[in-house]
C-alpha cells in the first residue's frame, strides 16, 4: 500500500470519527420522548374529547376540559323538567355550599342535558342562576349527536328525556375511583360519598 493510499484512508477515518462525534452530540441534545408524552391516556381514549357547550356558550372538550385530573359529580337532567330534576339539582346546590373552597378548585359538577335540542346555552344559563351555580359547575348542551355520545359513555343516555336517571356519578379521574349515589338521597349521605372520592389517594 503506497503512501498516497494510506493518507486517503486516514482522511476518511478521521472524517467518519468527526461525523460520529457530531451525531452523538446532537442526539444527546434531543429531548427524550416518554410514552406518557406521546400516548393518549386510557381515560381520554374512553371518554374522548367530544365537544359540548356550557351555559356561557363556551365549547368544552369532554375529557380534557371537564374530567381530566378532576374530582367530578356528574348528573343528567333537562331544564324544562317538572319532576325530579330540580330537587336533584337542589341537592347539588347544597353540596356546592358544603364543599366551600374545594368547589371549582378540586371538585367540579358536570350537569348534562338529555334534551339538547331544547336546552340552549341561554336557557341553561338562566337555570344555573336559579340554582346559584358558582365557578366549577357546568351545565352542558350541544349538538345532539355529541351530547348523546357523552351520555352513553357515562351510562346516562335515555331515549325519552322523562326517563333520565336520578343518579350522581362521582369520580376521581386522577386515581380512577368512581362511585354512584342516588341523587335524591340526604345531602349528608351524598357529602360522605363525595368526600371519600375527593380524599382518595389511589393505589
Amino acid at each position: 500500500m503506497n503512501i498516497g493510499m494510506i493518507s486517503r484512508l486516514t482522511t476518511i477515518v478521521l472524517s467518519l470519527l468527526v461525523l460520529f462525534t457530531v451525531c452523538s452530540s446532537l442526539a444527546a441534545q434531543e429531548p427524550k420522548q416518554t410514552p406518557s408524552a406521546t400516548d393518549e391516556s386510557p381515560g381520554k381514549k374512553y371518554f374522548t374529547d367530544v365537544l359540548l357547550v356550557n351555559q356561557n356558550g363556551e365549547k368544552m372538550r369532554f375529557y380534557s376540559d371537564l374530567l381530566q385530573n378532576k374530582v367530578v359529580v356528574i348528573n343528567s337532567f333537562f331544564a324544562t323538567c317538572t319532576g325530579s330534576c330540580l330537587p336533584l339539582n337542589r341537592n347539588l346546590e347544597k353540596l356546592q355550599k358544603a364543599l366551600g373552597e374545594h368547589m371549582g378548585k378540586e371538585v367540579y359538577f358536570v350537569s348534562i342535558s338529555v334534551d339538547p335540542t331544547v336546552d340552549t346555552p341561554a336557557s341553561l344559563n338562566a337555570y344555573a342562576k336559579k340554582l346559584n351555580a358558582g365557578p366549577g359547575w357546568y351545565f352542558l348542551t350541544g349538538d345532539k349527536e355529541n351530547v348523546d355520545f357523552a351520555l352513553k359513555k357515562i351510562g346516562q343516555f335515555v331515549d325519552d328525556k322523562n326517563d333520565h336517571l336520578n343518579i350522581f356519578i362521582i369520580g376521581n379521574e386522577r386515581t380512577g375511583l368512581w362511585k354512584k349515589a342516588f341523587g335524591l338521597a340526604q345531602n349528608e349521605e351524598l357529602m360522605k360519598v363525595v368526600e371519600s372520592v375527593l380524599n382518595d389517594k389511589g393505589q
